[in-house]
């Protein structure tokens, strides 16, 4: 029995081809059309239908580059299964370099939508029925935010056994965070419709950084492997295990003031230990900023102006530390270029 089209935004995409969609979405002032661009692979045999999409932070654009290449790859010949990939969902934000909307609303606060609702509201009620609905697994891609820079981590909601905690494992990041859901997050939607969803967090907004995005796409391929979506996971040597953090904090400025850190994005600090020093311009004021619990740094400030109280290094905790730093290691070990070069 021959296997059905892919339909999508009233396009039709036949068993074995891949195309292009754009979907409408809103309008600017000036008339012209906006449209959240869409790219459909659809494999001549069954298979799970998986949503890779980047960009619902405008100006988080490591996942798009992520998207790019993941389509482009010659993995994906004789794909079972569909691929769905969408490398800009908050196109309003892309086009101004924006984390948010024009009316400063987050869109992964905005789900599962209104069609009468705020734009953010309208534009993730479209997303949500035109596409996140067909999906059986998704993988959400982000950055830090703005001048925030993050270590290659997982965050998703695990539960032994499911799904999820497969393709967490399956995925590769050196550092997984069994982390929360969030009122009105993609993730928090998907996981209230059974679908599973892995959000990978690296790098840093409104830039591509290498060390994050070859990860991501080796990532996105192995847990597409994993789920039968593609061949030659038995001949392919598995990714180092990744560690399941406990949990996680940020070390504050203690002071107003200009920051020079002393420690990395990925290094191993313990409780106390110095992370950086706060001053003003003068040097007549300075304050230190330690670690508040054993772990490993996995997100930093990139902006060397803090104002008291501002979160500048944020810190998973780990009840096995020693294996989550060499995990880091291993993962840092396999970049080119180099770690030190990197952060």
């Amino acid at each position: 029995m021959a296997r059905a089209p892919f339909e999508l935004a009233d396009t039709r995409v036949a068993p074995g081809t891949r195309q292009q969609i754009d979907v409408p979405v809103a309008r600017l002032y000036t008339h012209a059309p906006l449209h959240i661009p869409v790219e459909v692979v659809h494999g001549r045999q069954p298979g799970p239908v998986m949503l890779v999409c980047g960009g619902i932070h405008g100006d988080e654009i490591n996942g798009v580059e992520i998207v790019r290449r993941l389509l482009r790859s010659r993995q994906l010949k004789g794909l079972r299964g569909t691929l769905v990939g969408v490398p800009i969902v908050n196109v309003f934000g892309f086009v101004q370099h924006s984390r948010y909307l024009p009316d400063r609303r987050d869109l992964n606060r905005c789900f599962p939508g209104s069609e009468s609702g705020s734009l953010g509201g309208r534009i993730a009620a479209l997303f949500r029925q035109q596409i996140v609905d067909q999906a059986t697994h998704i993988i959400d891609l982000h950055t830090g935010a703005l001048h925030r820079t993050n270590l290659p981590q997982i965050r998703a909601q695990l539960r032994p056994g499911s799904e999820t905690e497969r393709m967490a494992d399956a995925f590769g990041a050196p550092v997984i965070l069994n982390a929360e859901l969030r009122d009105g997050s993609l993730r928090h939607y998907a996981e209230s419709r059974d679908i599973p969803v892995l959000t990978y967090e690296a790098g840093e907004a409104l830039r591509f950084d290498e060390w994050a995005i070859a990860p991501g796409v080796r990532g996105v391929l192995r847990v597409m492997r994993r789920l039968g979506m593609l061949g030659g996971e038995k001949r392919r040597r598995p990714p180092p295990a990744a560690e399941v953090a406990g949990g996680s904090s940020w070390a504050r400025a203690p002071i107003d003031g200009i920051l020079r850190p002393r420690v990395r994005l990925g290094a191993r600090v313990a409780a106390g230990e110095l992370l950086g020093k706060v001053a003003d311009p003068f040097g007549n004021a300075e304050g230190e900023v330690r670690a508040v619990a054993d772990g490993i740094v996995i997100g930093m400030s990139r902006l060397p102006l803090a104002n008291e109280g501002e979160a500048l290094f944020h810190i998973a905790r780990f009840d096995a530390i020693e294996e989550a730093e060499s995990a880091v290691e291993s993962f840092q070990s396999s970049l080119d270029p180099p770690p030190d070069a990197l952060y």
